[in-house]
């Protein structure tokens, strides 16, 4: 038989048996597409992780109401790790290889986000991560939808030094002790040294997680404030701890005038049980608050209040941040036209969408969003003020430039880089 005769024989075999294999869908694309939740329910990290579980679940059902995504309904697969560090990796690999989700929307700490990171590049996983965090990291695996210290630790600090943030010249950074406090405060501390800060006026504390008993703590900062320049204090601390350390505080009566708290980690849910009264005029940065004006964010408030029911129900900057992860990821997927990790990790790279912060939103190469920064206000009734936002959206470092050994690396995984942490190109000869 000759050769052409194959070809035209295989051609008529392929056009007869191509619709069927088009009509025929697997197993898997007649079900549902799952997606995993791995987010703490319990412990001392659920004060501020529960509500991200709740805006998952509202964003799956509004997906759902609408078309689903490639003609399949979204199921949550619901993990609670119990703010444990090793529960959240073993959660991890079982909503992977158990449960077969397409995706997972979860973690609030880095130490958190570290000890799954292994498993979901073992298992070529992908995460959506939605919490501000210390940058010095880029995972082909992670997709990172909160705030890097380029836009939000060093422009809290600018705004504070200068006149308008009441042109602050001491320190003290305060934190929970474990790897995003520690990295954000080493860039914080050589920041300050480019801006001519002694290494005296620099005061460092870090206390456990679910931290109780501020009295010590605070007496340190009211005497270190005692010296005669404007003194501020910078917040990572985190979880439940919150309440304790406002709450200390109040005790104490150390209002804003006098020190005020620049917090990177408290939202109005941090606050909850504590008399915001005498808290009025403390301060938190991040890229979104419930009083920005835009229609983008009066659409988003009432989609979470009418999901809860209760129409005084509060949003924040890491749920806006699953809002922007969670409709980026149902654009690639719809783009790609699968929920397989490799083509919706391609199709991410560029995409867009006006956030509820009123700023276009767009994901890197280097798996980061450019983002607003935002510095918001306690009002007496527990609430913030929006009182400064950036310009325009900043462009994440993954790596500092503050940090010597990482301003000379490099996060980008399109060619010719394809890497997370490098200082030259993986395809540099090509």
């Amino acid at each position: 038989m000759n050769l052409a005769l194959v070809i035209r024989r295989l051609s008529r075999w392929g056009a007869l048996l191509l619709p069927l294999l088009i009509a025929v869908p697997t197993a898997a694309e007649e079900g549902t597409i799952k997606v995993g939740i791995l987010h703490s329910l319990s412990g001392t990290m659920a004060i501020s992780e529960s509500v991200l579980k709740d805006t998952v679940l509202m964003l799956i059902r509004d997906q759902n109401a609408k078309v689903g995504l490639l003609g399949r309904k979204l199921e949550p697969i619901i993990a609670d790790p119990a703010s444990d560090w090793a529960l959240f990796a073993a959660k991890a690999r079982d909503l992977i290889t158990r449960e077969n989700v397409a995706v997972v929307f979860g973690c609030w700490t880095s130490a958190l986000r570290k000890s799954v990171l292994p498993v979901f590049e073992e298992l070529n996983g992908l995460l959506y991560y939605p919490v501000q965090y210390e940058g010095e990291e880029s995972s082909r695996n992670v997709f990172y939808t909160g705030a890097t210290p380029n836009q939000q630790a060093i422009p809290a600090v600018r705004f504070l030094m200068s006149k308008e943030g009441s042109e602050i010249r001491r320190w003290v950074l305060l934190g929970t002790d474990y790897v995003y406090p520690r990295t954000t405060n080493r860039i914080l501390q050589a920041y300050l040294s480019t801006e001519g800060t002694s290494p005296e006026d620099i005061l460092t504390i870090y206390t456990p997680f679910g931290f109780s008993d501020w009295r010590e703590t605070v007496r340190k900062i009211r005497t270190f404030a005692s010296a005669g320049k404007r003194t501020a204090v910078i917040s990572t601390v985190n979880g439940d701890a919150n309440t304790h350390f406002y709450k200390e505080l109040e005790a104490q009566k150390v209002d804003a005038a006098q020190i005020p708290v620049m917090a990177f980690s408290v939202s109005e849910r941090e606050l909850t049980g504590v008399d915001p009264k005498p808290l009025a005029g403390h301060l938190a940065a991040w890229s979104y608050f419930q009083a920005v004006e835009s229609p983008e964010n009066a659409k988003f408030v009432d989609m979470w209040r009418d999901f809860t029911g209760n129409r005084n129900e509060i949003t924040n900057d890491p749920m806006e941040a699953t809002f922007i992860g969670f409709r980026m990821w149902a654009q690639a997927v719809g783009q790609a036209g699968t929920t397989e990790v490799n083509a919706v990790r391609q199709a991410m790279y560029g995409q867009r969408i006006k956030a509820p912060s009123g700023y276009y939103e767009v994901m890197n190469t280097n798996h980061h969003l450019s983002k607003p920064a935002m510095i918001g206000k306690i009002d007496p009734s527990g609430r913030f003020d929006l009182i400064w936002q950036s310009i325009n959206p900043i462009r994440a470092d993954t790596w500092s430039k503050y940090l010597p050994d990482s301003a000379k690396r490099t996060a980008d995984w399109t060619f010719p880089w394809v890497c997370g942490d490098c200082i030259e190109p993986t395809f540099k000869d090509w």
